[in-house]
């Protein structure tokens, strides 16, 4: 229970066990016989305090004094149905933003929001949206905070010598530093979908036992906005290209793109693209294949903590 009639500054400070027991007592002097004004003075509360404990004790007897729990009660948390939020799941897969009339051309938190909003009619929060996304899967990674997996001593001076200059050059040109991500995913129908942690393929069995290849190709700003687009064919330079279009669009500044060096990057047509936009955008490749590059190693996470 709060102190939500005890007016008095000190009445607020007491947990709930102690603004309990001061009811308590409110409860025994007035089966004394003292009067309200009297057991004011006595307990240090206001009078209409005291009134309210009254009240609330004839009206329902000590039971009625118990603190409650604050907030909802277990499994109330979530404010979304799990019909909606299947029914969202299955949107943004299927959909990007701006194919379903809104003003994003890639998935964000505040796209998610949005939506949310549009289907749903409900005013999230962007943590709330965060968290849902976060238990749905759509958990992109920066490559560069990973576990190390190939050529660390290759990171760390791409790092020291490539990175610094990297981030100069975005603020110079009031642009964006970008760190791209690619993750394959295993979905079926979403009302069947597993979760697995952040950093783990989720995978899910669909009924017939069927499973749909998912991949979601993502980039993460140094302050953490994320935005994705979820594809269910083969991963080419076709959807990159898509991609990179629809960062370009949602972004607004120039996007300083770091990848992880894989083949798609490097093909003819992605270069030709990227050519044709470099006012628009530049990829930088982490050396070698390394996707998985830093966890627990504090020198990697504050270089890659540096923000533009």
């Amino acid at each position: 229970m709060v102190c939500e009639f005890m007016d008095n500054d000190d009445a607020r400070r007491l947990t709930s066990a102690e603004q309990h027991e001061r009811r308590r007592q409110v409860v025994r002097a007035h089966q004394r016989g003292r009067t309200r004004t009297q057991i004011a003075a006595d307990v240090g509360l206001s009078y209409t305090a005291v009134s309210k404990t009254i009240d609330r004790y004839e009206a329902g007897g000590m039971a009625a004094l118990a603190p409650q729990r604050r907030g909802r009660r277990q499994g109330q948390q979530r404010v979304l149905s799990a019909e909606q939020e299947a029914r969202l799941q299955q949107m943004i897969c299927d959909h990007r933003p701006e194919q379903l009339k809104m003003d994003f051309a890639l998935w964000s938190r505040a796209a998610v929001m949005q939506l949310i909003e549009r289907e749903c009619g409900m005013a999230l929060q962007v943590r709330s949206v965060g968290k849902s996304l976060a238990r749905w899967g759509f958990t992109p990674q920066k490559p560069i905070r990973r576990a190390y997996e190939q050529s660390p001593a290759a990171v760390l001076a791409w790092l020291d010598t490539q990175y610094p200059a990297l981030a100069e050059r975005a603020k110079a040109e009031k642009g964006e530093i970008h760190w791209g991500d690619e993750t394959a995913l295993v979905n079926t129908d979403v009302r069947g979908r597993s979760f697995a942690p952040k950093g783990r393929t989720p995978v899910a069995r669909a009924v017939g036992g069927t499973r749909q290849k998912l991949s979601m190709i993502a980039s993460i700003t140094n302050q953490g906005k994320a935005r994705w687009m979820i594809i269910d064919e083969a991963f080419n330079h076709e959807r990159l290209i898509a991609f990179f279009e629809a960062l370009v669009k949602d972004a607004g500044c120039k996007v300083f793109l770091i990848l992880d060096n894989l083949s798609v990057h490097h093909g003819k047509p992605v270069k030709e693209w990227v050519a044709r936009h470099k006012e628009a955008i530049e990829l930088f490749d982490l050396p070698s294949y390394s996707p998985e590059l830093i966890h627990g190693c504090p020198r990697l996470a504050r270089l890659s903590r540096m923000t533009v």
